[in-house]
């Protein structure tokens, strides 16, 4: 009973019966000693398993993933028959952030085959396309000066910026390219698109911009949630419209300066196709 066991000396005290119904101490036949014993076995799905776990404080999710790897990493291979996993919220993690990547990747080349499509031409679709890098770019630079992680929350913001910064291209093109096609010149068309889509595309932006200013200043309870969505919108919608405004049009000329101005449809009812086939009268 574990009243009268309270030290080693009860233990070894301890009376057995030995042959012949002689009763002795278990000191007589035994030796007790202390060492140490697992004391709770683990197992997953079956598998015998020891956890090490550790809380977080003032660090990103990301942040101690990478130096829980180069941890392991330092370890060595694990022994036969053993394999190291990592559990907890760096799975989910890590899975949301690939398919934001890959959504990413999905939505542009959808945005560029409807693009295509639409103005009938890739190299408009191309024009466009022009504006991304300084979206990526102007994301960057917020998150960095911020001190801000790339999270769901920037990832959104970074999406938010391009459909935004797409748009605007969209205003500009569409006017530079209704433009060239009446006088024929890609730059004069160019400075005609950006001269009358100034107004609306910086209308657009500061209007963006103003409504992400107090989220990405974070006030408010739990304000630093939602803060980096706003910080990165701020950062890629400011990059994107100065590309707008002045690489884009730099880019429509250069790439448009020897494009036709016949139109590129097959449909034999569009007066503009080079198919076109009047009807009888």
């Amino acid at each position: 009973p574990q009243a009268l066991t309270k030290s080693v000396e009860d233990l070894r005290n301890i009376p057995i019966t030995a042959s012949g119904g002689k009763t002795v101490p278990l000191r007589s036949v035994a030796t007790i000693g202390t060492g140490t014993v697992v004391g709770q076995y683990e197992r997953y799905n079956m598998a015998r398993v020891v956890s090490i776990t550790a809380n977080l404080q003032g660090a990103a999710l990301g942040d101690a993933a990478r130096q829980v790897e180069e941890a392991i990493a330092s370890v060595g291979v694990s022994p036969p028959k053993t394999r190291t996993d990592l559990r907890g919220q760096i799975v989910p993690l890590r899975g949301l952030m690939e398919g934001l990547k890959n959504g990413l990747l999905l939505a542009v080349g959808a945005i560029f085959l409807l693009l295509a499509a639409n103005f009938q031409s890739v190299r408009l679709a191309g024009v466009i396309f022009t504006t991304l890098p300084a979206v990526i770019a102007g994301v960057a630079c917020s998150l960095t000066l911020t001190g801000t992680t790339l999270n769901l929350q920037s990832c959104m913001g970074a999406i938010m910026s391009l459909g935004v910064a797409v748009a605007n291209a969209i205003l500009l093109v569409t006017v530079a390219e209704e433009r060239r096609l009446v006088h024929g010149d890609a730059r004069q068309a160019a400075q005609e698109g950006a001269s009358a889509r100034f107004r609306p595309i910086v209308m657009t932006s500061v209007a963006m911009i103003a409504g992400m200013l107090p989220m990405a200043l974070g006030l408010g309870e739990s304000g630093a949630q939602s803060a980096p969505l706003g910080r990165a919108v701020i950062g890629g919608l400011f990059a994107a419209t100065l590309a707008t405004l002045l690489v884009l049009p730099a880019a429509f000329a250069l790439l448009m300066g020897r494009a036709s101005t016949r139109s590129a449809s097959l449909d034999p009812d569009d007066p503009a196709s080079a198919r076109f086939q009047p009807p009888a009268s």
